[in-house]
């Protein structure tokens, strides 16, 4: 079983203000745009916190119990990458792992789960965007079908579909 760390990702609470300090300030090139999730090419991405919390459905990582979900809290985690989801969830139950939630599908279409390590620190693994743009290629979308449903760049998804042929 493999998995890839990826990079370390943080909740902000205004992803445009983010976005711009981040290039215009600290000069980072933004490698992925989702929308709600940037990526830089540095290594290291930033999250809508609304959209983050939305994400992390009801689980103690979004209330710590409460009713009443503190809209400034703020998220950090780590990311990884898998194309074995369903064996890394295996042995993580088999670790009797505390999950925030099991494999699920995202609204962009990836299959992700969320756990904590043994200091509390939520870790994530998702599977490679490439799967995702290739199981959408798969049902018959469009490239331009795929780039819109995966919040990928169309360049993107030429690319994935090239390595394929």
């Amino acid at each position: 079983m493999k998995i890839k760390y990826i990079c370390p990702l943080i909740t902000v609470r205004d992803i445009d203000k983010s976005r711009k300090f981040y290039e215009d300030v600290l000069k980072q090139e933004v490698e992925m745009d989702h929308g709600a999730n940037v990526a830089f090419k540095d290594g290291f991405a930033i999250h809508d916190a609304e959209h983050y919390k939305e994400l992390l459905g009801d689980s103690p990582a979004n209330d710590n119990g409460n009713k009443n979900v503190n809209v400034d809290k703020k998220f950090m985690e780590l990311y990884f990458e898998s194309e074995e989801m369903d064996s890394v969830q295996e042995k993580l139950e088999s670790l009797n792992c505390r999950f925030v939630h099991r494999i699920r599908v995202q609204p962009w279409g990836q299959r992700v789960m969320r756990f904590y390590d043994p200091d509390g620190y939520i870790i994530e693994v998702g599977e490679p965007l490439e799967f995702v743009v290739r199981r959408f290629a798969a049902q018959g979308l469009s490239i331009g079908d795929i780039s819109e449903k995966s919040s990928t760049p169309v360049e993107f998804v030429k690319i994935v579909l090239e390595q394929d042929k």
